[in-house]
């Protein structure tokens, strides 16, 4: 454009300015890896079993389930429960694994409430594409923490979620907080 005058910019380095920042460096994983599921088109639910806990973002193991961390929270701390069996629906699951489901989200909102403070909980299983699961073919129940002053229109105007928390250190307390069977 002829008669634009370009500013040289280099003495603006490190000078505050109008616009808020979300630092979300967890991220960055997504971005270099294109979003993609773990290998490939594999059950990302019946893959994190076979990872370690801290790769896999598990929190505890049971016998006929686990709890490990959402990839794509809505709150910090927000967790997933799942059968290890491949099963696609609640009425399917058996007694035992939907025994277990309870019991873990049980315990899991007890840690998240001790470690977040949290004032409530959101808790929930889509069932099918229609209804909003994202991985539909592997049943997983949500517990999501809430929080007074957490919602906002930030995502909705910014299609942003501000998490004041890693994903690691996140895992890394809720798992630390869990309680140790009894042997």
């Amino acid at each position: 454009m002829a008669g634009v005058t370009v500013e040289d910019s280099s003495h603006l380095v490190g000078v505050p300015d109008e616009f808020q920042r979300l630092w979300t460096p967890h991220r960055m994983v997504y971005i270099q890896q294109g979003q993609q599921r773990p290998h490939g088109d594999d059950c990302p639910f019946c893959v994190a079993p076979s990872l370690s806990d801290e790769e896999a973002l598990i929190v505890h193991r049971g016998k006929n389930a686990f709890a490990l961390l959402n990839l794509f929270p809505y709150n910090s701390g927000h967790l997933l429960v799942c059968p290890y069996r491949h099963v696609a629906l609640y009425d399917d699951a058996t007694v035992d694994e939907v025994a277990e489901i309870a019991s873990i989200t049980q315990t899991a909102m007890r840690v998240i409430r001790a470690v977040a403070r949290n004032d409530g909980f959101n808790i929930g299983i889509n069932q099918g594409e229609v209804a909003g699961a994202g991985i539909a073919s592997h049943l997983h129940q949500h517990i999501v923490p809430r929080w007074g002053s957490d919602a906002n229109f930030l995502p909705i105007i910014a299609k942003t979620k501000a998490l004041p928390q890693l994903l690691g250190d996140a895992r890394a307390a809720i798992a630390g907080a869990w309680p140790t069977p009894a042997t």
